[in-house]
């Protein structure tokens, strides 16, 4: 196989999501600006550019709210499924045995293939044995700072256009709409992650990780 070949068989989850990221993005820009530039025509605004549409507090604060959910929902996963468990479900480890990701990486820290944080020990050791939850967590805040932010300067452009009174940053966090941009996506996440959780235990996709063996029985914990 060429290189080209094996580097898109070896990503090609990674190229797909990512690619479909893109379209989605790009329909959610598109759809957004007819039905900003629509509002904007109701009272009588002129009209903005695509990109103008794209840099708004308007866009911004509906993109960061979603990936605020979707990051809180990661790195919940991540760190909830390191201690509680789920019996015959496929997204947990086996509450009776004892699971390889529960290991500590002392004894493979001097092997040359283990990452270079395992190796040096002390806290860099510690951080990289969490660093995908803390990683989400990050990635999380920041997602949430910037929908507080790009919120609050939305609803001040809509508080000026109907003649009402621009609030701070701060004075906004104590505002129940941007709570309910929140709220209305983070029940959703967690709800779709327990769906997957309690049907992989009786449901099957046969080739994907997230399943079971087809033929294995509902009580098997893991894959």
């Amino acid at each position: 196989m060429s290189k080209a070949g094996s580097f898109f068989r070896d990503n090609g989850l990674t190229i797909a999501l990512v690619g479909v990221f893109a379209v989605c993005l790009l329909g959610m820009v598109w759809s957004g600006w007819l039905d900003h530039n629509a509002a904007l025509a109701d009272h009588g605004q002129p009209p903005l550019s695509v990109i103008d549409y794209f840099l708004s507090p308007s866009f911004q604060s509906a993109l960061f709210e979603n990936w605020e959910s979707e990051f809180l929902q990661m790195s919940a996963y991540v760190i909830m499924t390191a201690f509680l468990f789920q019996r015959g479900s496929s997204e947990s480890k086996d509450p009776d045995k004892d699971n390889p990701e529960d290991a500590t990486p002392d004894k493979q820290r001097r092997s040359k293939d283990t990452p270079w944080p395992v190796r040096a020990g002390g806290l860099w050791s510690f951080l990289y044995s969490y660093s995908l939850g803390i990683a989400l967590l990050a990635l999380f805040a920041a997602s949430f700072v910037l929908h507080w932010l790009q919120s609050t300067a939305a609803a001040n452009e809509h508080a000026l256009m109907h003649g009402g009174v621009a609030q701070s940053a701060l004075e906004y966090l104590g505002n129940p709409t941007l709570w309910f941009e929140s709220f209305q996506n983070w029940q959703s996440e967690f709800l779709s992650t327990a769906v997957l959780v309690v049907l992989s235990i009786f449901l099957r996709h046969r080739g994907s990780p997230e399943s079971k063996a087809v033929a294995d029985p509902h009580s098997k914990t893991g894959h």
